[in-house]
């Protein structure tokens, strides 16, 4: 079966793409890039799970980032951190190293403004472009070839890699210069803290209250109230059921992202420092892994 949804795929010339980390977001994202029609190399630091993906999608593994990214038009790439992230593009071995001139390196990581614009400069005196284009829509966006990106970088780099980038995305949209995209991101995630939390307190209040919280949603879902988050997290919050998606590592590292770039361009973000705080919380009962939404265990009496 494959690990990839059903999508239809808007027409754009075929490419040859390397896709750099295959995790939970990656892997799928670089299935329907072959599934469109484009000729894909992939690199995981795990070889096993890049040879697997290969058999899958009838494209090839290479041993390391920069035999990935040789003869590439656009080199993807979807890694934890901005460590990962150098290391992949510019240390030994790394992608701006075997990257043909006037290819394209498009970064998907959720990683801070800083480094993006460091390799932003570094693929500029090499020759290369580089695009800084984290996504939401999370796992079931990228099986579903749904994902929005958000790209800072040069508007014809950007124009250059859109078509292909649909492949897996419902949205690609450039939002400034380099690093922008970054801080688009980091916006989306400080709405996503505040609105989680809210809507954690809502259902936890409602569930003392003693109201049936599922016909509750259903109503609220109609009003003022209504979001994403509301439609997808609220009735399993109310279940209890955390055993997926986002997981609070993931957010802590993107809320740290956001805090430090606060401290920097002294913007105040007192709800997100305090969210930030309740989720090393949940961190502390064990829920690491736990989706997001996972807030409202805090607010639950406890075993």
């Amino acid at each position: 079966m494959s690990s990839i949804g059903n999508k239809t795929y808007e027409p754009a010339s075929p490419q040859r793409v390397a896709f750099l980390g295959l995790g939970v977001m990656g892997l799928p994202m670089a299935g329907h890039l072959a599934r469109a029609g484009h000729q894909v190399t992939v690199y995981n630091r795990t070889a096993a799970k890049a040879q697997a993906w290969a058999a899958e999608f009838r494209g090839a593994a290479a041993a390391t980032p920069a035999l990935a990214a040789q003869g590439a038009d656009i080199v993807y790439a979807c890694v934890g951190n901005d460590e990962d992230l150098r290391a992949i593009t510019i240390g030994e071995q790394g992608a701006f190293g075997g990257m043909k001139p006037g290819a394209v390196f498009v970064d998907h990581t959720t990683a801070s403004a800083d480094v993006a614009r460091f390799l932003y400069a570094q693929a500029r005196a090499q020759g290369l472009h580089f695009v800084d284009a984290p996504v939401s829509g999370g796992q079931a966006g990228a099986v579903n070839g749904l994902l929005t990106v958000m790209c800072g970088g040069d508007p014809l780099a950007f124009e250059a890699i859109k078509p292909v980038t649909m492949a897996f995305s419902r949205a690609v949209t450039r939002v400034g210069d380099s690093g922008a995209g970054q801080l688009a991101k980091m916006v989306n995630q400080i709405c996503i803290a505040g609105l989680i939390q809210g809507l954690s307190e809502g259902i936890a209040f409602g569930q003392h209250a003693g109201l049936d919280m599922r016909l509750v949603l259903e109503v609220i879902g109609k009003g003022a109230a209504q979001s994403w988050q509301l439609d997808n997290r609220g009735p399993t919050m109310v279940e209890d059921r955390f055993d997926f998606g986002f997981a609070v590592d993931w957010m802590r590292k993107d809320l740290g992202l956001c805090l430090q770039e606060a401290r920097r361009n002294g913007a105040q973000l007192p709800v997100t420092a305090l969210v930030d705080q309740f989720y090393a919380d949940v961190q502390a009962m064990g829920g690491q892994r736990w989706d997001t939404s996972s807030l409202i265990r805090r607010l639950r009496p406890q075993a």
